[in-house]
């Protein structure tokens, strides 16, 4: 999917599965309680079959499994949230769900991208502009040299 075709909820929902738990739960601490929720599937870990393509665009061939958790939950205003992180950490899964939640709901909305999403998508982009930058580091150019006299 072209990112250009991306929802602000597939964003949004992509930023939460990539978070670090503990960054997470920090960002959740700007909010000094948590809306009341329902949770509708506990959270539970199992597989995925990951996919990958040879050069970016070539076939598709099945890379391996990777574990992945996931939960649901309702707030008490029936926004519905979910939540799929990759590992097995039950309480990342459920509170990516409750901020998906919060931020479907126009009351919390504002206030979960200020202080929650923008700052994980800040770290992320920070995270990879360092990783491409040390890769960038060990880049090396090779060049031919072409003798005068053939």
């Amino acid at each position: 999917m072209d990112s250009s075709t991306k929802t602000d909820r597939q964003r949004w929902l992509g930023v939460l599965a990539r978070s670090d738990s503990d960054a997470l739960a920090d960002c959740l601490g700007a909010f000094a309680e948590l809306p009341p929720y329902e949770i509708l599937r506990p959270a539970e870990p199992g597989a995925v079959m990951v996919q990958g393509r040879a050069g970016g665009d070539g076939a598709a061939f099945h890379l391996g499994e990777m574990t992945v958790t996931r939960c649901a939950v309702q707030l008490e205003n029936g926004a519905l949230g979910v939540g799929y992180v990759q590992g097995r950490s039950l309480s990342h899964a459920e509170q990516a769900a409750v901020v998906d939640a919060m931020a479907q709901d126009p009351r919390m909305s504002s206030a979960v991208h200020e202080h929650i999403i923008a700052p994980l998508a800040a770290g992320q982009a920070a995270a990879r502009r360092a990783r491409s930058a040390k890769a960038a580091s060990t880049k090396v150019d090779f060049f031919t040299l072409v003798r005068g006299d053939n």
